[in-house]
């Protein structure tokens, strides 16, 4: 179980009392199996404890944004039973970190131009409070899809932006090419997501003056840039032709000539550049004043299959001790983004350790800094088409078959078996009869799950997902609301809603 957020926050009792009493609640999980009906007294503590969370307004010097990408709500209560399995508490109710943070709300993700959202677009309305077209990263919803022209008349300014004129520190954290759509949204204003690097950029988009979105992140006019970047994606700023240093066999895919890696490197003499773990672990970050760290070639590796690279936790923290050195306060944004990756592909397992690693950074931010003047929030981007059905027993592995009341698996009308987690369409739709899952390997994280109809890549859902919160004004957090309206409560409490 994690350390109480009290201790760890280092908080004195009154103030625990008042700003964390909800986080506690999930340091007293239920039983896995109870013997002894407790559900009653259970529900009065958590109304105790409830009852004694009051609102912290004071401003905050520093806000962590966490995304899970993809991560809607089935995707946290799998993930959330396939981590008391792996506590050996299986059947249980064991609390995920995310799960103690003690403001909350449903959060609805349509974009200005779809019923279901895109990365780039919900990533734009998390960091620059208004909703835009699907696709699009910082560009206001009046100018057209992929039009350089009307992109550079239509910028949205962002909160990564404000904080680095503000003289606040800045930092992105992904699981993904840093350059990919959510991360980007810290800095690049860009019609097309997909122009990461200039080999993407279309003629037209360059004589009309647009930029690829690494460029972007090398030239940001902002403050002193960013200060801490960790993530994947290194052929993005390398020219073409350049052997990458650990994956000889996958080159530079700048068409431009330059390396942007090496002017990072020119520009920030007292910054760190690292590839893999043992130059992440070297970085000493009261001795480092700005991080670049590219750890493949394209994104990192699933967390479930992670080699020579740090963890998603192990970014955070870093991240927080670079950020803290500098003393002004930071903005910072962490994203697990292969659990949306890993549902496009339908392997539901490795989604869910994804969300595991991605639930472990969550508990290390908290580990790390003091809610009294951090405010952390939790959220998804979009939700996708997992769905946990039933109606198993406690205790029945999640990534199990659906099995009866004596323990033996559920058939079907078609006589054979159904899996506990399932997609509404993806990879593992079948354009003929199921096939019999009896003797399948269902909990590997490279199994297949299947899925209602067959698509190449499984489709995002558009319900609402959640928002989960501590620390200054966290409590605006609460009922349906807007996903821009995250962008404005981080301005208000940061004091940047009123420039």
């Amino acid at each position: 179980m994690f350390r109480s957020i009290r201790a760890t926050l280092r908080l004195s009792a009154a103030a625990a009392a008042l700003a964390v009493a909800g986080p506690a609640f999930a340091q007293t999980p239920p039983p896995a199996a109870p013997v002894e009906d407790t559900w009653f007294a259970d529900g009065r503590a958590v109304l105790a404890q409830r009852l004694a969370v009051r609102p912290i307004e004071g401003r905050a010097r520093n806000v962590i944004l966490f995304i899970g990408d993809g991560m809607g709500v089935s995707t946290i209560t799998a993930a959330r039973l396939l981590g008391a399995e792996q506590a050996g508490e299986a059947g249980s109710s064991r609390p995920l970190a995310m799960d103690g943070l003690p403001h909350a709300a449903l959060v609805r993700t349509y974009t200005h131009d779809a019923m279901v959202a895109d990365s780039a677009a919900t990533a734009t309305a998390m960091v620059a409070g208004a909703k835009t077209r699907n696709g699009v990263l910082n560009v206001a919803a009046a100018a057209p899809a992929r039009d350089c022209a009307a992109a550079l008349a239509a910028p949205l300014d962002t909160l990564f932006a404000r904080a680095e004129r503000a003289g606040l520190s800045t930092g992105v954290v992904t699981t993904a090419r840093v350059t990919h759509a959510t991360p980007a949204a810290a800095w690049a204003h860009s019609p097309d997501r997909n122009w990461e690097s200039d080999r993407q950029l279309p003629p037209a988009a360059v004589a009309a003056g647009c930029r690829d979105i690494a460029r972007q992140m090398i030239e940001w006019p902002y403050g002193d840039g960013l200060d801490v970047v960790l993530g994947g994606g290194r052929v993005y700023f390398m020219p073409e032709g350049q052997p990458d240093p650990e994956t000889p066999s996958r080159n530079g895919l700048r068409q431009d000539g330059r390396d942007l890696i090496a002017e990072w490197r020119a520009a920030n003499p007292a910054g760190a550049f690292v590839i893999d773990q043992a130059g992440f672990d070297a970085v000493d970050p009261t001795r480092t004043s700005r991080l670049l760290g590219l750890f493949e070639p394209d994104h990192m590796r699933f967390a479930h299959a992670r080699e020579n690279e740090p963890s998603l936790a192990e970014m955070t923290r870093k991240a927080i001790a670079v950020l803290q050195t500098r003393g002004e306060g930071y903005v910072l944004m962490v994203e697990g983004a292969r659990i949306d990756h890993a549902h496009h592909v339908g392997q539901a397992g490795a989604a869910l350790q994804d969300t595991l690693a991605f639930d472990a950074a969550v508990r290390a931010a908290l580990e790390a800094v003091d809610l009294r003047d951090t405010l952390v929030i939790v959220t998804a981007d979009h939700s996708h088409n997992l769905t946990l059905t039933g109606y198993s027993p406690r205790g029945v592995p999640v990534l199990g078959l659906v099995t009866g009341a004596d323990g033996a698996p559920m058939r079907l009308a078609d006589g054979k078996p159904a899996t506990v987690l399932s997609y509404a369409n993806g990879p593992g739709g079948a354009m003929g009869p199921r096939a019999d899952l009896s003797d399948a390997d269902v909990d590997d994280p490279d199994f297949i799950h299947p899925a209602l109809a067959p698509l190449t890549s499984a489709a995002h859902g558009g319900e609402d997902v959640a928002v989960l919160a501590a620390g200054p004004w966290a409590h605006l957090f609460g009922g349906v609301i807007e996903q821009h309206v995250i962008y404005h409560v981080m301005a208000h409490a940061m004091s940047m809603d009123h420039e």
